[in-house]
């Protein structure tokens, strides 16, 4: 695909940024088609981003653009594509680029480039009579725009500054052809019959409350999965040798200034006073491990200490940004910490990343792996810095992990590791980490002595997998759809009594069940037995119904039905011990 440079050269576009030119090139093609629309709007930015376009809006006082109004604005859309417009470019000096903008009754664009440095000299391009201050590139003719859609509006503050007007935001996708488009289409519909907030509601898994935005109600089954997913959590960390703690969820006013979140993250930070004095709800486990480490002396013998902490942290996230349990202001970590020797950072980031992967795998996420670098702003020796992140490459090679380099990402305290799931839709999840830490060790003044008598600093390891729970949860109910493994699924087996004359016989069969760990219930309810069975199927989800009629009964068997809705007549004994070795093997 060939593009427009903005020094108005025409070149053949790199493929993997092909994308990003077609919606940048989107963006001003819909602010074209709104401004034809709706003369008075005036324009703030309009990017491309990783999944589509956007672009800020300021409407003129009783005007409003909803999703009703999309369709006329994407008919204008589709008429200046057909219109086969050229795109042009220019630069101008920065003065005579106001004086454009100016002209042109632009005013936050003359504001973007009073902001610039008064040697700046800005690029345009222009489609018609449609005019935007831009770096590129774009394509060449708007007909060379084939899909788009408008997706959503929303309000978004200029510059992000809640002090600044509230503007509205227009967001589409754009692709290279119909069938990317129809591909995406498809795509949505089955994330919107995925959302983990509707399932969540249907299988009554949580719920939410304006009595606590942002802090979730975990309902029964909500807790039977959660619970299970804790045992399969302490199995695992009991597994790779952590040992468990937990650490108060208030705590004073001057450990948060020792760890730095006083100055750098208080409006993220419930407080309170106790005593006259200042505390903190915690927002994250760290300092409370350090405090564990320096309650007495250690040696170089002690280490690893490794400290696993399912701790629950409160964070004030803006409400416009709550999100079900993807964004919520109350969340358990899936938490530990680790106190090494500088010798023994490869060997233990190595067991950190198998135990994560060992995670995804259990769950079926492919993932991708980053490695992020030394940033400017860092803190610590370049000896310290290069002994860390060689130790992590070190670490990833060893376990043959392919991983993509981030040059500069890193936390100022540390490099990190990060871990990006994939789940089921092609979407990405960032969850897992490894994070070195130079910084708190040195806040809190942490020491360990070495084999010559010396004191030394600790390295501390971050390390989640999980990431939070809650988040952790959301992404299993959109992976699985609501059908969880046995395992993990809040009812395992539904017994389903076909009439009032087999309902002992079900209570039966539930109780050896229930005797023998199993999670069920039964659906004594005066109904049919095919509704019965198909909400179990299509509301609870379950991954096991038992059709109990009056054969069943007098024969002592059962008729089980699974999710590939065969039914077979079994033995009770022989049905309970293979669900039982289905739920221990966590299949």
């Amino acid at each position: 695909m060939k593009v427009l440079y903005n020094d108005g050269h025409v070149d053949e576009c790199p493929e993997d940024q092909e994308l990003h030119v077609i919606r940048h090139s989107a963006a001003h093609i819909m602010a074209q088609a709104i401004k034809r629309l709706y003369p008075e709007a005036d324009f703030a930015f309009g990017p491309a981003t990783e999944n589509g376009f956007y672009y800020d809006i300021d409407l003129p006082e009783g005007t409003k653009i909803s999703e009703e109004d999309f369709p006329k604005i994407e008919a204008e859309m589709a008429k200046i594509c057909k219109e086969n417009l050229k795109f042009e470019t220019y630069e101008l000096p920065r003065a005579e680029a106001i004086a454009h903008m100016q002209e042109r009754g632009e005013k936050y664009k003359v504001e973007h480039i009073g902001d610039l440095p008064e040697d700046a000299r800005i690029t345009f391009y222009k489609q018609g009579e449609y005019v935007d201050m831009c770096v590129g590139p774009h394509i060449l003719y708007t007909k060379a725009l084939k899909a788009f859609k408008l997706t959503g509006v929303s309000g978004a503050y200029w510059k992000g500054d809640k002090d600044n007007k509230m503007l509205t935001r227009i967001n589409g996708v754009a692709f290279r052809s119909k069938d990317e488009l129809a591909q995406w289409e498809h795509m949505r519909e089955e994330a919107e019959k995925r959302d983990h907030r509707k399932i969540g509601q249907e299988m009554e898994i949580f719920m939410m409350n304006e009595a606590g935005p942002g802090f979730p109600f975990w309902l029964p089954n909500g807790m039977r999965i959660r619970n299970s997913l804790m045992q399969y959590w302490q199995e695992m960390q009991d597994k790779y040798g952590y040992d468990q703690v937990q650490t108060p969820i208030i705590l004073s006013r001057s450990l948060w200034e020792t760890s730095g979140h006083w100055d750098h993250y208080k409006e993220n930070m419930y407080t309170t006073k106790i005593d006259d004095e200042d505390y903190a709800i915690k927002p994250m486990n760290c300092p409370g491990a350090c405090l564990i480490y320096k309650s007495k002396p250690r040696s170089y013998r002690d280490l690893p200490l490794k400290l696993a902490e399912a701790g629950i942290d409160h964070r004030h996230e803006l409400k416009g940004a709550l999100h079900g349990l993807f964004r919520v202001r109350e969340f358990q970590q899936d938490d530990a910490h680790l106190f090494i020797r500088p010798d023994q950072i490869t060997e233990q980031v190595t067991d950190v990343a198998h135990l994560i992967t060992a995670y995804y795998a259990q769950f079926g996420f492919p993932y991708r792996v980053e490695l992020s670098t030394r940033p400017e702003n860092s803190m610590g020796s370049d000896e310290d810095w290069e002994r860390a992140e060689q130790g992590l490459k070190d670490a990833l090679e060893a376990m043959h992990v392919d991983y993509k380099l981030n040059p500069g990402d890193g936390a100022f305290y540390g490099p990190k590791i990060d871990f990006h799931l994939q789940d089921c839709l092609g979407r990405e999840w960032q969850c897992g980490t490894i994070q070195l830490d130079f910084q708190l060790p040195h806040n809190f003044q942490l020491e360990y002595t070495d084999k010559d008598g010396s004191k030394k600093q600790p390295i501390m390891i971050h390390r989640a997998g999980f990431g939070s729970f809650e988040r952790f949860i959301g992404m299993l109910i959109e992976q699985y759809a609501g059908k969880f493994p046995t395992w993990l699924s809040p009812c395992q087996v539904k017994v389903l009594p076909v009439s009032e004359k087999t309902r002992d016989y079900a209570d039966e069969v539930a109780q050896k069940l229930r005797d023998a760990g199993v999670r069920v219930k039964v659906d004594e309810r005066d109904e049919k037995i095919g509704y019965k069975i198909r909400e179990a199927r299509s509301i609870d989800r379950v991954p096991y119904m038992l059709i109990l009629g009056e054969k069943e009964a007098e024969a002592g068997n059962i008729s089980v039905r699974d999710r590939s809705n065969e039914t077979v007549q079994r033995d009770l004994d022989e049905f309970i011990a293979d669900v039982t070795k289905e739920i221990r093997e966590r299949r």
